[in-house]
């Protein structure tokens, strides 16, 4: 399995930075920025800031984790994933998930009440046939599209990743999914959470490649700040913060271990606040590209 680390950006960083953030990245050998979706923050949208990176950059990927799907086109988020995909061929990595984790930003993706999960599964049933076939067509309950033709045409198989930690979201991603970014699991959860997606795979006559698995981590550097710490109790009020942050650089070597065991390969790290960007992924890169293979 190829392990990878990958750099995510949270709320924190002020678009200004954007710039000089990607070509650090560029120039380190990282392997990929991550964007965020967050409607109330400061963050640059993560479509538009994988176009920015992508235009400056001739080596790094871009993905998002995570981008809400329920409550946009997909035939439009297909026109702008081939685009992105046509500009930087093997470069775009796009994850999806059913709902905004903030609360206040679910009603700016609008489905029908109670339905959510359902829209999700069309779309993305839509999202892949517009991106692949000529002419695309379908009749469901939310959408209806006659002989879609998005161009243009991928020159490559684009990946769709699937987040989310429910036993609903295992059987989507097994059945629907290229892939797993989880977040907020211990190593014993996730490694959980890859079996019970492998199980949807073979029910559905399919299989995700073994390295296609991965999680989400924050990392602080020297304690864990006081609004890291409410933000996980807020998710996972029944595990200590402290399992799913790690608090030093050391602590999180050790998650990793635990990652690794449980079969995860792929790593979205973000600093957990309090450090400078530039610093951080100076440090990201002395400690986590000697684990790459």
């Amino acid at each position: 399995m190829k392990i990878r680390f990958r750099v995510g950006l949270g709320a924190e960083m002020a678009p200004g930075q954007l710039g000089g953030i990607v070509d650090h990245l560029e120039s380190s050998g990282v392997d990929s920025l991550w964007f965020s979706e967050l409607v109330y923050s400061p963050a640059v949208d993560p479509m538009v800031g994988m176009a920015y990176a992508l235009s400056r950059t001739s080596r790094l990927k871009v993905g998002t984790s995570v981008a809400v799907l329920p409550g946009r086109h997909p035939v439009l988020v297909a026109k702008q994933l081939a685009s992105l995909a046509a500009v930087a061929p093997k470069r775009v990595l796009p994850v999806f998930g059913l709902r905004s984790a903030i609360p206040a930003e679910r009603e700016v993706f609008v489905v029908p009440n109670g339905e959510r999960a359902a829209v999700f599964d069309e779309s993305l049933r839509i999202l892949r046939s517009a991106l692949v076939d000529d002419a695309a067509s379908y009749q469901g309950k939310y959408f209806s599209v006659t002989a879609v033709s998005v161009a243009p045409k991928l020159q490559a198989p684009l990946d769709i990743w699937l987040g989310g930690s429910a036993p609903a979201a295992f059987a989507r991603i097994g059945r629907l999914g290229d892939g797993w970014l989880g977040s907020f699991l211990t190593p014993s959860e996730a490694g959980a959470g890859r079996k019970a997606i492998e199980q949807a795979a073979a029910q559905a006559g399919r299989v995700i490649e073994p390295d296609h698995y991965g999680i989400s981590l924050a990392v602080a550097d020297g304690g864990l700040p006081a609004e890291m710490i409410a933000a996980v109790r807020r998710r996972r009020p029944d595990v200590d913060p402290g399992e799913l942050v790690a608090a030093s650089w050391d602590q999180l070597h050790r998650q990793l271990d635990g990652y690794l065991e449980a079969g995860l390969s792929k790593f979205v790290i973000r600093s957990a606040g309090g450090v400078p960007l530039n610093r951080f992924i100076d440090r990201f890169v002395s400690e986590l590209i000697p684990r790459q293979n």
